[in-house]
C-alpha cells in the first residue's frame, strides 16, 4: 500500500512535470530501441538459422568440428569445410538406432551450355556436385532417364534442367576448380519437398564424386536417418557419445552443416549482439544519469523545500524510485515496436556486409522485449538510485541554501577516478611504443575506453578551464550578447558540462573509429601497391578459383619469367599469453617461393623467405610481435580446414596488411581448403618482352579454362577471398549506432537544459534585452558547447591513434581522413547549434509577462 502511494505522487509529479520527464523517457525508449534489436538477433543466433535443403530428409546431419573452442562458450570457426574419414560412415551406422547412414561430398562447380556460357540455378544459385548416395539424403527421385551409371554421366535437379533447357540425353560441359568435361544428362531429379531455394545440384557416380572431391577417402558430411520410434536428439546424442570428433545436428541447425556461411553467420551474430548488447546497457545507464542529474538538478527548490518540511533520506529515494519506475516502465514499452524495425534493419546490414546469409531466419519471441524491460527498469532505478543520493544525503537546511547555487565542486571520488585514468591511458599508448604486435590494436582501444570515461569524470573541471581561457574569444564581452554568454558559461559550468561531455566522448568515439580504419586501410593500400609487381593477373571469373594444373601451363607460356600461384585462407596461431594460451585468427597466403619478389615484394626484415617449403612459415611483423616468435622457432598453427601443424620460421616481413600475415607454401594451403584451388595467379613477363605477343599468349594457354580471365594488377586485389569479411561494416554499423545514442543523449540534454531556461529569458527580455539577443546570448553558448568538445575530444584520440598507427605503420603519424574530420565537425556543429536554438526558440514562446509567473 505505501509504495501504491509512492507510485500515485511519482505520477502526479511527472505529469505537472512532464518537461523535466520527456528526457529520461527518450532515453529509456531509445535504450529499449537498440537492446531489443541486440536481443532478437541473439535469440535468432541461438534458435533460427537456414532450413536444410538436400538434408532435409535426414534425421540428423553430421559433420567435422568446424569451430576451435577457446573455452566453454567461446569459438572461432574454422574458415574451410572440416572434412571426415570415409569410416566414419560405417561408425555412425554402428551406432544403436541409425537406419541408414550416408556420406556426401560437396564439390564447387560451374556448368556451360554448348556454346560456352555459364549456366548456372535460377536467381544465379550456385552449382555443387554430389555422389549419387547423397541423393537418398533429400530424397532427390530420378522424374527422367536413370541414376548416373558411368564416369560421363550426370543427374541434374530439375529447375536447373528447366534453367540450362536440358533434356536427358543432353550434353553439359561441367567445370570443376578450372577444367571443363562434357558429360551427358542420364536423368533429371526432383528436389525435395521443400525445393532448392539456395543452390542446384549435379549428380555423379560416388566413384566420380570422389575423384572430383580431391580428397579420396573424406567426405563432407554424413546423413543419418532414423529407425522408428527414436528421436532425432536422442540418435545425436548416441553419436556424438560413440563417434569422436563430430557434431551432429537436428532441426533447423542441419543447415549449419549443409551450408557453412549459415554456421558462421550464427557465431557472429550471437557474439556481436551479445557483447554490443552488453556494452548498451552500460551506456544506458550512463545517459540515464546523465539525464536524470539533470532533471533533479532542475527541481533542486522542490526537493530542498521536500527535505525542509521532514521529507527522510528514504521518501527521497522512494519518490525518485516511483518516478523511475514509471518513466523506465513506458520508455522500455514504447521502445520495443522501434526495436523491431531496427533489428531488421541491423539484419540487412550484415546480409550487405556478407556476414550473414540474405534467408537467414529472424525470430522475434517475447523473450527479447522482457530482457529489454528488466534491463531499462534495472538501469532507470539504479540512475535514480545514485542521482537521489547526494540530494537525500543533504541536511534540510543546507538543501535550502544551496539551491541558489549550482554546486561548483565535483566529488573527490570522481576527480581522483579521473584524473588516475588519464596517465593509465597514456602508459597503455605507450606501451604499443615497445610492444606493437597484434595485441596494440586492442591496447588502443582500451585506451580510447579509458580516456572515454575520464573525460566523463572530469568533464565539468575540463569545461571550466576552456571557459577562463578561451571563454572571452569566443564570446566577446563587450558586447551584451557575449557579455551574458560568458557570464552564463562561467556561473552554470555544470549545467554546460550535462552536454559537453557526452559530446566530447562521442567525438573521440567516432574519431578513433573513422581514423583508426582509414589508418589500417591507407597502410594496407600502400603495401599492396608497394608489393605487386606482377604485371598480370589470373582470376576466376566464376567457380571457385584457379586449378593448379593452370599454373603449370602459364609456366609454359614463352616470355613468363615468373609465374606465382596465391592461394588465400585463414588461419589459427595458439600462443603463450600471460599465465595461459590465446588463440587468434589470422589471414593466410600459400605461394610459391621461387623468385617470389618480382612478383610480391613482401618487404623481409630478417630471415630468407626463398627458404619456404614443406614444415615453415614466414609471419608479418605485426604476428610475429604478438605470438612472440623469432626466426627459427616453431610456432602452433591450424590451417583452415583445422589440421594442426607446427611449422618453423624461416621469414618475417613487413606487408602482411597488404598481403597477409601468414605465408605457407601454396600445395600446403591449397590441399586443406574446401575447393583446393588458388585465388589468383601472380605472372611476371620477362624484360622486354611485347606486351600485346605475351597477353595473347597467356590468353591462348588460358583457353581451355573458360572460367579464368587474364586482369591487370587491379584483378588482385578484386579476387574471390582476397577481400575483408565485412567486418568494418559491422563495426560501422555497431559504432553508429553507438554514436546514435549518444547524439540522442546529447540533443535530449541540450534541450532540456535550455528549455527549463523559460523564466531567465523572461526575465532577460523584461529587462531589455530583444529576442534577437537572446538568440545570440545562447549562440555563443552553442560555439563555447561545440568548440570545447571537438578539442577535448580530438586530443583524446591522439595517443590511441599513434599508438595504432606506430604497431600498423612504425610511423606515429596516423592517416586521417579529411572527408571523416569535416563530416564529426559538422555533426558536432548541428547537434550543439542545432538543439540549443531549437529549445531556445521553443523557451521563448510564451509572452515575458506570464513565463515569469510561471513555475520553475
Amino acid at each position: 500500500m505505501p509504495y501504491r502511494k509512492d507510485l500515485s505522487l511519482a505520477w502526479s509529479t511527472i505529469k505537472g512535470r512532464k518537461g523535466g520527464f520527456v528526457g529520461s523517457f527518450v532515453a529509456i525508449a531509445a535504450g529499449s530501441a537498440v537492446i531489443t534489436a541486440c536481443g532478437i538477433l541473439l535469440m535468432s543466433g541461438l534458435t533460427t538459422g537456414v532450413t536444410p535443403e538436400r538434408y532435409s530428409g535426414a534425421a540428423v546431419v553430421v559433420g567435422g568440428e568446424q569451430s576451435y573452442w577457446l573455452d566453454e562458450t567461446a569459438e572461432v570457426r574454422y574458415s574451410e569445410r572440416v572434412t571426415l574419414p570415409a569410416d566414419k560412415v560405417d561408425a555412425v551406422a554402428a551406432v544403436p538406432g541409425v537406419k541408414s547412414a550416408d556420406g556426401d561430398v560437396d564439390i564447387d562447380v560451374s556448368a556451360l551450355s554448348s556454346d560456352g556460357e555459364e549456366v548456372g540455378g535460377p536467381d544465379g544459385f550456385p552449382v555443387f556436385g554430389h555422389g549419387w548416395s547423397g541423393a537418398s539424403l533429400g530424397p532427390f527421385s530420378v522424374r527422367e532417364g536413370s541414376p548416373p551409371a558411368a564416369p560421363d554421366d550426370v543427374v541434374l535437379d530439375a529447375e536447373l534442367a528447366e534453367h540450362a533447357d536440358l533434356a536427358v540425353g543432353s550434353k553439359i560441359r561441367i567445370v570443376v576448380g578450372s577444367l571443363p568435361s562434357t558429360y551427358r544428362v542420364a536423368g533429371i531429379a526432383s528436389p525435395p519437398k521443400g525445393g532448392l531455394d539456395r543452390q542446384s545440384a549435379v549428380f555423379f557416380t560416388d566413384a566420380r564424386a570422389a575423384e572430383l572431391s580431391g580428397r579420396p577417402g573424406r567426405v563432407d558430411v554424413i546423413g543419418v536417418r532414423a529407425e522408428p520410434h527414436v528421436t532425432p536428439d536422442e540418435l545425436a546424442k548416441r553419436i556424438t557419445a560413440a563417434v569422436p570428433h563430430v557434431v551432429a545436428r537436428t532441426g533447423a541447425e542441419r543447415g549449419d552443416v549443409e551450408f557453412l556461411d549459415v554456421g558462421d553467420a550464427r557465431s557472429l551474430v550471437v557474439e556481436s549482439s551479445a557483447s554490443f548488447g552488453g556494452t548498451m546497457v552500460l551506456i544506458v545507464v550512463f545517459v540515464v544519469v546523465s539525464t536524470l542529474a539533470l532533471s533533479v538538478q532542475q527541481r533542486r527548490r522542490e526537493l530542498a523545500l521536500l527535505r525542509a518540511i521532514g521529507a527522510t533520506p528514504k521518501q527521497i529515494h522512494w519518490m525518485v524510485g516511483a518516478e523511475m519506475t514509471l518513466v523506465s516502465l513506458s520508455g522500455a514499452l514504447v521502445g520495443a515496436i522501434p526495436g523491431v524495425v531496427l533489428a531488421f534493419a541491423m539484419r540487412g546490414v550484415f546480409v550487405l556486409a556478407g556476414a550473414m546469409p540474405s534467408d537467414f531466419q529472424m525470430q522475434v519471441g517475447w523473450v527479447p522485449f522482457l530482457a529489454s524491460l528488466v534491463l531499462c527498469m534495472v538501469s532507470a532505478r539504479l540512475g535514480g538510485w545514485l542521482v537521489a543520493r547526494r540530494v537525500a544525503k543533504t541536511s534540510p537546511v543546507e538543501a535550502l541554501g544551496d539551491v541558489a547555487i549550482e554546486p561548483k565542486k565535483l566529488g573527490w571520488v570522481r576527480l581522483t577516478i579521473g584524473f588516475l585514468l588519464i596517465p593509465l591511458g597514456l602508459l597503455l599508448t605507450l606501451s604499443n611504443v615497445a610492444v606493437s604486435g597484434d595485441s596494440a590494436a586492442d591496447t588502443a582501444a582500451a585506451a580510447v575506453l579509458l580516456f572515454v570515461v575520464a573525460l566523463g569524470c572530469i568533464g565539468p573541471l575540463l569545461l571550466r578551464g576552456a571557459v577562463l581561457l578561451f571563454g572571452s574569444l569566443l564570446n566577446r564581452p563587450s558586447k551584451a550578447h557575449g557579455f551574458l554568454a560568458h557570464a552564463n558559461t562561467r556561473a552554470h559550468v555544470r549545467r554546460l558540462s550535462t552536454a559537453t561531455t557526452p559530446l566530447a566522448m562521442g567525438v573521440t568515439l567516432a574519431a578513433v573509429q573513422v581514423f583508426g580504419t582509414s589508418t589500417t586501410v591507407a597502410a594496407s593500400h600502400d603495401q599492396l601497391e608497394q608489393g605487386l609487381r606482377a604485371g598480370r593477373v589470373l582470376t576466376a571469373s566464376s567457380g571457385a578459383g584457379v586449378s593448379p594444373q593452370v599454373v603449370d601451363a602459364v609456366r609454359s607460356v614463352p616470355g613468363a619469367a615468373v609465374v606465382t600461384p596465391v592461394a588465400r585462407t585463414q588461419t589459427l596461431l595458439t600462443f603463450p599469453s600471460e599465465d595461459d594460451t590465446a588463440t587468434k585468427a589470422f589471414a593466410a597466403q600459400g605461394v610459391t617461393p621461387e623468385r617470389l619478389s618480382q612478383t610480391m615484394d613482401l618487404e623481409v626484415i630478417e630471415g630468407d623467405i626463398s627458404k619456404l617449403k614443406d614444415g615453415t612459415v614466414a609471419l608479418s611483423r605485426i604476428v610475429a610481435e604478438t605470438v612472440g616468435a623469432d626466426r627459427g622457432e616453431t610456432i602452433d598453427l591450424r590451417l583452415g580446414d583445422g589440421t594442426a601443424i607446427k611449422p618453423r620460421v624461416v621469414a618475417i616481413y613487413e606487408r602482411g596488411l597488404g598481403f597477409g600475415d601468414v605465408t605457407l607454401p601454396n600445395d600446403l594451403v591449397v590441399a586443406h581448403t574446401t575447393s583446393q584451388v588458388n585465388t589468383a595467379v601472380l605472372v611476371r613477363s620477362e624484360d622486354g618482352t611485347d606486351s600485346e605477343t605475351f597477353d595473347g599468349a597467356l590468353r591462348k594457354a588460358v583457353e581451355p579454362c573458360p572460367t579464368v580471365g587474364v586482369g591487370d594488377r587491379e584483378a588482385f586485389q578484386n579476387a574471390p577471398g582476397s577481400g575483408d569479411s565485412g567486418d568494418w561494416a559491422l563495426d560501422l554499423l555497431f559504432q553508429t549506432l553507438l554514436l546514435g545514442y549518444i547524439a540522442i543523449a546529447v540533443v535530449n540534454t541540450l534541450v532540456m537544459a535550455t528549455a527549463a531556461r523559460v523564466r531567465e529569458f523572461a526575465m532577460l527580455r523584461l529587462i531589455g534585452a530583444g529576442r534577437e539577443q537572446v538568440r545570440a546570448m545562447m549562440n555563443g553558448e552553442a560555439r563555447l558547447v561545440a568548440v570545447s568538445a571537438l578539442l577535448f575530444g580530438l586530443l583524446a584520440t591522439i595517443p590511441p591513434l599513434v599508438g595504432v598507427s606506430i604497431s600498423l605503420t612504425k610511423s606515429p603519424v596516423p592517416s586521417i581522413s579529411p572527408l571523416g574530420l569535416i563530416a564529426i565537425v559538422a555533426l558536432t556543429v548541428a547537434l550543439s547549434w542545432g538543439s540549443i536554438a531549437m529549445a531556445t526558440k521553443y523557451a521563448m514562446r510564451p509572452a515575458p509577462v506570464d513565463a515569469i509567473g510561471g513555475r520553475e
